[in-house]
C-alpha cells in the first residue's frame, strides 16, 4: 500500500432540521392548540487521531464527507433528534488547515479529538411562537445550515526515533533488523520513497527517506520528507563504512541540510540540528579483519566519538551488534 502524507477534503456539519407547524387533535376542535415541535440539530464534524499511518489512503477515493442532518420537529410537540457527529480517524501527526481561515489544528496524541465544524440548529416548530397574543401561530423555522470548508491535510510522522542519512546507508536494512518492517531494500539510490515505519517495544521507528545535499532546497526527496523528521523525538544518523575516508564529511553534509531547513522555518533550538541525536555507524562488514582494517575503523569511530554523541557500530551480518545496539537504544528511548 502506498504512503500517502497529504490530503485535500471537503468537510461539512450537519444541517439543522426543519421546525413544523402541526395542531393538537381535541375533541370537538377542528384545531386545538399549536403542537408542532423544534427540530434538532445537525451533526458537528471532528478529526481524531489514531495508531494508523497509513489511513489516508483509505481516503483516497471519496474526499467528501457530512455529517448527519438534524430531525425535523413532529407531532405532539415532539422535538427532533439532533443528527450523528461525523467522526474523521487521522494518524498522530497530522496537521489540518482550513482553506478559507487559515486555521491550523494539529494531532499530537493518540486519540486527541477536535471539532472542526459545528452543526447547524434546528428550527423552531410552531408551538415556539406561542403567546398571549398568537395562540395560532402558523410560523415554524427552517433549520440552519451546517458549518462547512475545504481541509488540507498532512501528516509530519510522530515517531519516537527516526533513521536518516544518505542513501544506502542501511537505514531499511535496520528498520527491518529491528522491527517487523518489510520496507524495501536494493542497493541503489532512493530505494525507500515513502517512510517506512516498525515497532520496537512499542517504541515507533521510522525510516525516513534518503537525505542529499542540497535536500533543504528540495533536492533529491527533499524538503518533503525533512517535515517529517521534524515531530520524531530522537534521530539515528546512520553512516556507511562504504563512505571509507569521506564518513565524517558525509555526516556534515546532512547535518548542514538540516541546519539549513531549522533557519528557512525559523525553527531555532526546536529544529532538526537541536534535536536528540545518536550516531550508526554501519556497514562494517565491507572493510577486512587484518590489522590494518581494524585500524581504519577505530580511527573512524575516534572521529565520530569527539562530536560528543553516543557512537554505535553495526553489520547487518553480525546478530551479536544488532542484538547489542538494539539493548542500548532500548535504554535511550526509555530516558527520551
Amino acid at each position: 500500500m502506498a504512503f500517502i502524507d497529504e490530503i485535500t477534503i471537503y468537510a461539512e456539519a450537519g444541517r439543522g432540521g426543519d421546525g413544523v407547524v402541526r395542531w393538537r387533535q381535541e375533541k370537538f376542535i377542528p384545531k386545538g392548540g399549536p403542537a408542532g415541535g423544534d427540530a434538532g440539530r445537525g451533526g458537528d464534524f471532528y478529526v481524531q487521531a489514531v495508531r494508523d499511518i497509513n489511513i489516508l489512503s483509505k481516503y483516497k477515493a471519496k474526499k467528501k464527507f457530512i455529517a448527519e442532518r438534524g430531525e425535523d420537529g413532529g407531532n405532539k410537540s415532539f422535538h427532533g433528534k439532533s443528527g450523528e457527529d461525523f467522526v474523521l480517524d487521522l494518524p498522530i501527526g497530522s496537521v489540518i488547515t482550513n482553506s478559507e481561515s487559515g486555521e491550523k489544528f494539529f494531532l499530537l496524541e493518540e486519540g486527541q479529538k477536535i471539532m472542526l465544524l459545528r452543526g447547524g440548529y434546528g428550527g423552531f416548530g410552531n408551538e415556539h411562537f406561542k403567546g398571549s397574543t398568537n395562540t395560532t401561530p402558523m410560523e415554524s423555522n427552517p433549520g440552519q445550515e451546517g458549518e462547512h470548508a475545504n481541509f488540507y491535510i498532512e501528516v509530519e510522522i510522530f515517531a519516537d526515533l527516526g533513521l536518516i542519512g544518505l542513501p544506502n546507508a542501511g537505514k531499511s536494512s535496520l528498520l527491518n533488523s529491528l522491527t517487523n518492517a518489510q520496507a524495501k531494500v536494493a542497493d541503489y539510490a532512493f530505494t525507500t520513497l515513502d517512510p517506512n515505519l516498525g515497532d520496537f517495544y512499542k517504541y515507533i521507528i521510522a525510516d525516513i527517506p534518503g537525505l542529499i545535499e542540497g535536500a533543504s532546497e528540495g533536492k533529491g526527496l527533499g524538503v518533503k520528507f525533512l517535515r517529517h523528521v521534524k515531530r520524531t523525538k530522537i534521530l539515528a544518523h546512520l553512516v556507511s563504512f562504504e563512505e571509507s575516508g569521506d564518513m565524517l564529511k558525509r555526516y556534515k553534509e546532512i547535518r548542514k541540510e538540516l541546519e539549513k531547513y531549522d533557519k528557512k522555518l525559523g525553527l531555532g533550538t526546536d529544529g532538526l540540528a537541536s534535536k536528540e541525536e545518536i550516531i550508526v555507524l554501519t556497514k562494517i562488514d565491507v572493510i577486512g579483519d587484518k590489522k590494518e582494517d581494524k585500524k581504519i575503523i577505530a580511527k573512524q569511530i575516534k572521529a565520530f566519538e569527539k562530536l560528543d554523541k553516543k557512537v554505535f557500530t553495526i553489520s547487518l551480518f553480525d546478530d551479536a551488534s544488532v542484538k547489542t545496539f538494539g539493548d542500548a537504544l532500548i535504554k535511550i528511548l526509555k530516558k527520551a
